[in-house]
């Protein structure tokens, strides 16, 4: 369940260049003067190991495909990446290192990249040892301002210079300064990781005499798409797309994972999505005598389109064939992955299922997969070695994002195969603070009345308990929240973890776009959790009851005539009134003679006396009956 496409609401400018430049390509160049050479630069980011097709992830095989078709059409093409080619993979890849992932770029065309932030993921060390060998050149891992701890003496290369047809391309690559927050402190301690903007403008200084083009490749990215809004963000990158040199020509973008094509100050400002579904593209025209950089313009292409089938779904087809030695890499890797997945990773204590009979037909129910998955998430952002943030508080998890269950079986012991079907999504952990106010409506929101699954009932982290009315009207189902057990105020604030797709406002859980400090921890949601099952010796089912329904109270009911007296007494009293008026005790009894009656006058009443004593009777009868019926209230109370 990869992040919702924003592919989509840029769907007619993607298509618009795809069309431009994969089906015209001999129009395009014609248009060219006789004296300018062509030059493209296709590029990705945030690749992330997807080397099997997946929807509009077309895979390793037919991205390998679509770059042949480019540089058959104009072998002047320079193919790539602004990083993050590998980590955060999915189980094929992950399981064997990424190596398939390398074997398959490298198969694909790929001439240079520059480093993310997951090439760290296994440390510093791991990249210099193995990855860049693996690449078979320092070029796949340009990083400018990556230093030796302590010093400004470069710890990567970087830049590159592409000569193509006597024209010379420069690429810088540089990466966040986040990075050493992004991956565990152990495995970078040599390094920091400096200022990308100084970094930038002193290496194309340096190498502006060498070059005819400079493009730079920075792993770090905008915040969103909307190209009147990107360059005044307020941000590292903000601040390197409005500062960077003129002797730098264009800028391809990452990390985000977001796809927008923008022209900043004159310059080409491009990032191409995520996961190998979008190519993107810079088109260059430099004067053939000269050397002189003539245009450069940028742009996106869908390696996948929608179309409706026979039976009248939506399906990704992909735009481009798939490379048959690429495909061949992934078959093997995908083979492998097979038997790798037999390996046991952990050990659980009884079968942990999701919600429903049979389980995982009902996703509006509490279950103990999606509670202890939420556990997970939280043990990833506080305890786990591998994060580098600050902790979390909270973690939750979308039952839609569980597809699988764990059960006891035998023994207990579970494989990395059982584990990857459980989230075989590869999403990353993020986390975004919420207010109080927030996480209420992150918990309202389960609620989804007139969706075909009118609840989605989020998995919670130990530490977070509510209780709720299912009828309710919208708004009104979270009666009370509590965290480690005390009451949850609007104000109150929580660093929250889940997963990208829910981040970003997946399964409608729109609250988390209204947070704030949303940040990508780098650990995808597979690789944590196989980390976790061998962080403990066996792994107990989450217990339910951390959200508990309740029955709305029973309105009070409204009092009932009775023939009880009112405060309208009956014009006849049917019992003629004497001196005691009523034989039912009142709140004060009197006595039977009035106190300022004389004691030596007559007992037969007079007229005057008769219409006193009626008065006095009628009093009392509208006293008793008042009393009566507030007892009666209380009662029902």
């Amino acid at each position: 369940m990869p992040s919702p496409s924003p592919r989509r609401a840029m769907g007619a400018t993607a298509v618009t260049a795809a069309c431009a430049l994969a089906f015209l390509p001999a129009a395009a160049n014609a248009a060219v003067e006789p004296d300018t050479t062509a030059i493209r630069v296709l590029t990705i980011n945030d690749f992330h190991g997807r080397i099997e097709a997946n929807g509009d992830e077309v895979g390793a095989a037919v991205l390998a495909g679509a770059v042949a078709q480019f540089k058959a059409e104009n072998p002047n093409t320079i193919f790539a990446s602004a990083g993050d080619n590998i980590g955060a993979s999915t189980f094929t890849s992950f399981i064997q290192d990424d190596e398939p992932t390398i074997d398959a770029l490298i198969a694909a065309q790929l001439d240079l990249s520059a480093v993310g932030n997951h090439e760290f993921d296994q440390g510093f060390a791991d990249l210099r040892d193995r990855v860049i060998p693996r690449y078979g050149s320092g070029d796949y891992a340009l990083g400018a301002n990556v230093y030796a701890a302590g010093t400004t003496d470069p710890a990567l290369q970087e830049y590159a210079i592409r000569e193509v047809d006597g024209v010379r391309v420069g690429f810088i690559g540089t990466i966040t300064s986040d990075t050493e927050t992004l991956v565990s402190p152990a495995g970078i301690s040599e390094l920091d990781f400096g200022d990308q903007l100084e970094a930038a403008n002193r290496v194309a200084a340096e190498i502006a005499g060498d070059t005819d083009v400079i493009v730079l490749l920075t792993h770090s990215g905008a915040a969103g798409e909307d190209c009147a809004a990107i360059p005044g963000e307020q941000s590292e990158y903000g601040d390197l797309i409005r500062g960077a040199s003129a002797d730098i020509d264009a800028i391809v973008s990452g990390h985000t994972h977001q796809l927008y094509s923008c022209d900043v100050d004159g310059r080409p400002v491009i990032s191409a999505h995520q996961y190998g579904t979008t190519l993107g593209a810079l088109d260059i025209q430099v004067d053939a005598s000269t050397g002189e950089l003539v245009s450069i313009a940028g742009s996106t292409v869908d390696l996948a389109t929608q179309e409706t089938d026979e039976n009248g779904e939506e399906v990704d087809v992909p735009q481009f064939p798939a490379d048959e030695e690429v495909q061949r890499i992934v078959d093997d890797a995908s083979a492998e992955a097979d038997v790798l997945g037999q390996e046991v990773v952990g050990q659980i204590s009884g079968d942990i299922l999701r919600g429903g009979n049979p389980p995982g037909d009902d996703r509006g129910v509490e279950s103990s997969m999606g509670n202890l998955v939420a556990d997970i998430y939280l043990w990833s952002t506080t305890d786990y070695e591998n994060y580098g943030g600050a902790p979390a508080d909270i973690a939750v998890m979308n039952p839609g994002g569980l597809r699988d269950d764990l059960l006891y079986g035998e023994d207990g012991t579970v494989t990395y195969e059982e584990v990857a079907a459980v989230q075989p999504f590869g999403n990353t952990l993020t986390t975004t603070t919420l207010t109080g106010a927030q996480l209420e409506e992150m918990l309202e929101q389960q609620w989804q009345p007139g969706n075909e699954r009118p609840k989605l009932h989020l998995g919670i982290s130990d530490g977070l308990a509510y209780e709720y009315l299912d009828d309710a009207p919208a708004g009104e189902h979270v009666v009370s929240m509590t965290f480690q057990g005390e009451a949850i105020a609007p104000e109150d604030t929580f660093l929250v973890t889940t997963n990208s797709f829910v981040s970003s406002g997946g399964d409608g859980f729109t609250a988390f776009l209204e947070g704030t400090g949303t940040a990508d921890t780098g650990l995808i949601d597979l690789s944590a959790t196989v980390d976790y099952f061998a962080a403990l010796d066996v792994v107990d089912p989450a217990p339910l009851g951390r959200a508990v329904a309740v029955e709305e109270p029973a309105p009070s009911p409204t009092p009932e005539p009775t023939a009880e007296p009112t405060a309208q007494p009956t014009a006849q009293p049917t019992v003629e009134p004497t001196a005691q008026p009523t034989a039912e005790p009142t709140a004060q009894p009197q006595p039977s003679t009035p106190p300022t009656r004389e004691p030596d006058r007559e007992l037969i009443p007079t007229d005057g006396d008769m219409t006193g004593l009626l008065a006095g009777g009628a009093g009392v009868l509208v006293l008793g009956g008042a009393l009566l019926v507030a007892l009666r209230r209380r009662t029902h109370a």
